[in-house]
């Protein structure tokens, strides 16, 4: 039996605004049902990399496909298929839930307006507030105002561009609940994030800094492939203990949280001794750990740095 096709497939994939380029070369492929994550620096090119995947803008090196269609020579057929949703709330304050709802459903010259928005204001629970201001919501619900607008006419592909930045953790599980649900209906979907919890969540993920791809995989492939050592500490005085494990160069990562001191390097060896050295030390707890996203993505932003 053959295998279905991927919804996108890029080559090379070049962007430069004003003289600087903002995406270098980024080659991927993203299978129907994907929940893909993309993470990395402020500036990196993520947004400008989600864009450049689905059509949204024309890329100025390389080629592919996106839900079938050419992203050089077919861009209209790609942006029917999507839905996008902004960090920032764009949807109108001055109307109300269902005014904002009917107007997306106008632009997508959706017939049967009506029956679709009663339908979307259903599943929102949100028959009583309807005729409430969008900009009176709170940030939670505004958040799944903006997520059933644009998936109001049924897209294929989803772009959400860093959606639960500003809510409480339990709108953000409640969003990802959504997500998945989504997901499992077959709908793709490409999203950036900087939280962790929230990467862990994605079934693969994409690092990206200076508009490279540097690492591609599933959270449990990235781990394995990190070649970081990690081990925890547990102390009544870390942060004395990190100021002076800067100065060891197997050291090369030290992150205190709470009463515990995480601690990462490539020299696993070398590594190891030193926390051995440590766990001989009164007050302290030493053990191995396996190495978290965060610890991995600030090995990835480092070894950027340092080959530049």
């Amino acid at each position: 039996m053959t295998a279905p096709a991927p919804v996108i497939h890029v080559e090379g994939l070049s962007k430069s605004f004003q003289g600087k380029l903002a995406v270098d070369h980024v080659s991927l492929e993203i299978d129907q049902g994907d929940i893909f994550g993309f993470l990395g620096p402020n500036g990196s090119g993520k947004t400008t990399t989600i864009r450049l995947l689905c059509g949204l803008l024309t890329p100025d090196e390389g080629t592919g496909t996106c839900l079938g269609h050419d992203l050089l020579r077919e861009a209209y057929q790609i942006k029917r298929q999507v839905g996008y949703m902004t960090q920032r709330f764009s949807f109108y304050e001055d109307l109300t839930i269902r005014e904002n709802l009917d107007f997306v459903a106008r632009i997508y010259g959706m017939t049967q307006r009506q029956d679709v928005v009663d339908a979307a204001i259903d599943r929102l629970n949100l028959t009583d507030r309807q005729h409430q201001l969008a900009g009176t919501l709170s940030g939670g619900w505004k958040q799944r105002l903006a997520l059933t607008a644009c998936t109001l006419h049924q897209p294929r592909l989803l772009l959400l561009d860093e959606p639960t930045a500003g809510v409480d953790p339990q709108a953000r599980r409640d969003f990802w609940d959504q997500i998945h649900h989504l997901a499992a209906d077959g709908i793709t979907v490409l999203v950036s994030t900087h939280y962790m919890d929230e990467a862990e969540r994605c079934s693969r993920l994409g690092y990206i800094a200076s508009g490279r791809l540097l690492a591609d995989g599933t959270p449990q492939s990235l781990v394995a492939e990190s070649e970081l050592s990690t081990w925890a500490i547990d102390g009544t005085d870390i942060h004395r203990l990190g100021d002076t494990l800067k100065s060891v160069p197997a050291a090369q990562q030290i992150v205190p949280f709470g009463t515990r001191l995480y601690v990462s390097g490539t020299d696993t060896a070398a590594l190891k001794s030193t926390m051995d050295a440590i766990a001989r030390k009164p007050g302290f707890q030493v053990h191995p750990v396996s190495p978290r996203l965060e610890d991995i993505f600030t090995r990835l932003m480092q070894r950027q740095e340092d080959t530049q």
